[in-house]
């Protein structure tokens, strides 16, 4: 057996006399187990609510009678945003940014009862997932698991003990790593195998799978290489284990709790009070379709007569209501996808403080990599509204299209007893409209989000393994 095997083995023999790392590792593997189970029980349910309510409220929609069309247009319609199966390891941002929106006419709606709102505080500070696992639970206990490995021989002076004996400082450094690795790689095989299970679903893709198993790998690897770099740099166990903390209580808690406070103070973001009442203000100078002086609608009342070749709208061969209905949520849409542009491009400066801030934290970049990988990062609740409000713009103009050709200019605007009936189109109609489907990303588009959260891991790796050489050539030297 080579010397550094045996270094590994007697540290790994260490390792399991000590009954307070033993338990703390048998905690570790319970604490997986329970983050798998209760994830994948949140993800179904959740799943199958939003399925439930989606096919209720398609049934609702059907379901009306004969009706004025623009009566449906202020009807309105509930979707849901569906989950992938990679949810349930990282559910993102998903807790926060809502599950459903109201379509309707005239407004653009944002999702919402998201589980922060509705469940107990707790849920701000991290629901227990097998990534928050990896990410936060796991480093703690390699940390006590591993903050003596080099400083505890040179404490002792066994370390020189060692290099009598033939064994090379890099045999002794590749051994502790050997030791702490194997305790790394078991710490994370319940976390993957919950992993692969949670991601054996339908519609899970290799691509976004490979790479979170490959960016929380060489996390692990990349806690293991820091400890032993510690260890290597102090004289004293005690001072290792206390650099250790105070690093992980800085990549791990504090720098992500505090960067987001950072990017919202550095770019500033309306909030929905402030976007609506914008909104209005300008809708005010857009022009009104019910004033008959008002200039757009003036000039867009004589485009009409004028591609028609009539001189009255009661002449024409459609709706002239319908036509405003078309016209005016053109002119809506363009002001609401105007403000949702700046309120996404807010977001996104954000998120790339954040991200840059994630240059001093690896943790934060294994987080942006894990959501993007899983589909539950910004740019996937960014995905749903972008086409929620693509099927509603559709809707919408499809219900004034139907009021423009399916009733007449004269009926619309009479007050007779039978009027209204006349107004009416068949139910008929509501039930040949298309349903919300959500396009998922392809594998390579999830992949590609995550890969600046793997590029900035795979670096702070790179960068640790280089000092760790470096110190190594000092092991063992009189200080």
């Amino acid at each position: 057996m080579s010397v550094t095997r045996l270094i590994a083995r007697d540290e790994l023999r260490l390792m399991v006399r000590n009954r307070v790392a033993v338990i703390a590792f048998a905690l570790l593997v319970l604490l997986t187990l329970v983050a798998v189970l209760s994830s994948w029980s949140h993800q179904r349910g959740n799943a199958e609510l939003r399925a439930r309510h989606q096919h209720e409220a398609e049934h609702a929609f059907d379901a009306q009678p004969d009706r004025h069309p623009h009566r449906v247009v202020h009807y309105g319609h509930f979707i849901f945003r569906p989950l992938g199966p990679l949810a349930a390891f990282d559910p993102g941002v998903d807790a926060f940014t809502g599950s459903s929106m109201f379509l309707e006419g005239h407004r653009q709606n944002t999702a919402n009862f998201g589980d922060v709102r509705q469940s107990s505080l707790l849920v701000r500070f991290g629901q227990l997932t097998p990534a928050f696992v990896l990410q936060v639970v796991a480093p703690l206990l390699l940390i006590f698991l591993g903050y003596g490995a080099l400083a505890r021989e040179t404490e002792r002076g066994t370390i020189r003990m060692l290099m009598l004996q033939g064994a090379t400082r890099g045999q002794v450094v590749r051994g502790k790593l050997m030791a702490l690795g194997a305790v790394a790689l078991l710490t994370g095989l319940p976390a993957m195998i919950g992993f692969v299970a949670l991601a054996g679903q339908p519609g899970a893709l290799a691509l976004p799978m490979a790479t979170i198993a490959i960016g929380y790998a060489a996390y692990l690897a990349l806690w293991v290489v820091l400890i032993v770099l510690v260890s290597a740099a102090v004289r004293r166990s005690r001072d290792a284990l206390l650099a250790l903390v105070a690093l992980w209580t800085v990549a791990v808690v504090l720098l992500p709790r505090v960067a987001p406070d950072v990017a919202s103070a550095a770019v500033p973001l309306q909030n929905r009070l402030q976007t609506d009442v914008a909104i209005a203000r300008d809708l005010r100078t857009m022009g009104d379709s019910h004033n008959p002086d008002d200039p757009h609608f003036a000039a867009f009342k004589r485009s009409v007569l004028d591609r028609y070749g009539v001189t009255r709208v009661e002449d024409l061969p459609v709706n002239y209501k319908g036509l405003l209905g078309l016209e005016g949520e053109r002119l809506t849409t363009t002001l609401f996808d105007r403000y949702a542009t700046a309120s996404y491009d807010a977001q996104r400066r954000q998120n790339a403080l954040v991200e840059g801030i994630g240059l001093l934290s690896p943790t934060i970049a294994l987080r942006s990599l894990s959501m993007a990988a899983a589909g539950t990062d910004f740019a996937g609740h960014r995905r749903f509204l972008e086409q929620a409000e693509a099927y509603r713009y559709a809707l919408v103009q499809r219900l004034n299209r139907m009021q423009a050709e399916d009733v007449s200019y004269a009926d619309d605007t009479a007050v007779d007893a039978g009027a209204d009936r006349r107004k009416r189109v068949s139910a008929t109609a509501w039930q040949q409209m298309p349903d919300f489907i959500y396009t998922a990303p392809s594998g390579a588009t999830l992949a590609a989000g995550a890969a600046p959260g793997l590029a900035i891991v795979i670096g702070w790796l790179a960068l640790a393994a280089v000092l760790l050489a470096l110190a190594t050539r000092r092991l063992g030297a009189r200080r």
